[in-house]
């Protein structure tokens, strides 16, 4: 009788539960639907609607400082991705392919820390250390971004890879091992082209993350080096305008599209696990 009342509970008949998730949705998706609709807004003003127009948009594709501002987000973006993505790897591979040893677990919090550290301490670390470089070399290059997204974007890059190892079947890589393939024919023909899905969804989760970081790259970046999300926070420090709206949709439109394509392919490849 238990066991058949556990199966007939449902959370939804719980009193007050639907009315509380439509509120929690509302209390998520209100503001940036808000923030879409006025990014269309023909007049000014971003609290009054005066009509459907494509003019910030326009304005937003024809101002120089955010052109430059986006090409060096994807930039900065594209090359933090890649290496935190060779890195992960190599790291997902260290903890997963080899036999336990004293210390895994360690190594294995180490490479999460960032994710546990508030985003402003790992910010303000980075920005001592790469200070003192800054003054013992006197460059101040766009490297500094790159490696400091690299840094925090490792652990992003890190888990699906992970996950991606561990639900892999070891049945053809001893398989190979079995019929003399060496370590690298092993990885190169067998472990890479059934992990890289697990690669190509940390690539785009890391590119994700580092494309809308503030608080680190507010931090690290050199007089001239904006990204479009401190660009844009320079702009509503001076004031609102919907030239921000419309930034902010494109921004999310990319955003919605890259973690979509990373839920697909994760989500694809539970699908395959036993």
């Amino acid at each position: 009788m238990a066991e058949r009342a556990r199966k007939s509970f449902s959370v939804r008949q719980l009193p007050g539960v639907t009315p509380i998730t439509l509120a929690c949705f509302a209390a998520l998706y209100a503001p940036i639907v808000i923030i879409v609709i006025y990014s269309f807004n023909a007049g000014d003003s971003v609290a009054l609607w005066q009509g459907f127009s494509f003019r910030w948009y326009a304005i937003a594709a024809e101002n120089e400082l955010v052109q430059e501002a986006t090409i060096r987000s994807l930039v900065i973006a594209l090359w933090a991705s890649g290496i935190s993505t060779v890195l992960a790897t190599m790291a997902a591979l260290g903890t997963t392919r080899t036999a336990k040893f004293p210390g895994s677990t360690f190594i294995y919090v180490m490479i999460n820390q960032p994710l546990m550290v508030p985003e402003i301490v790992t910010a303000v670390a980075l920005l001592i250390f790469f200070a003192a470089i800054k003054v013992a070399t006197g460059y101040s290059g766009l490297a500094y971004l790159i490696l400091a997204h690299s840094a925090f974007c490792v652990p992003f890059a890190y888990l699906p890879i992970r996950a991606r190892l561990e639900g892999m079947d070891r049945t053809l890589e001893i398989a190979a091992a079995d019929l003399y393939a060496t370590p690298w024919q092993t990885f190169r023909r067998v472990t890479l082209p059934l992990v890289a899905p697990g690669i190509v969804a940390g690539a785009m989760l890391a590119f994700v993350i580092s494309l809308d970081d503030v608080i680190i790259t507010e931090f690290v970046k050199s007089a001239g080096q904006d990204t479009l999300p401190t660009y844009m926070l320079g702009q509503l420090r001076r004031a609102i305008t919907p030239e921000v709206n419309a930034i902010s949709t494109a921004l999310l439109g990319l955003t919605i599209l890259l973690l979509t394509a990373f839920f697909l392919l994760t989500g694809r490849n539970n699908d395959k696990k036993p």
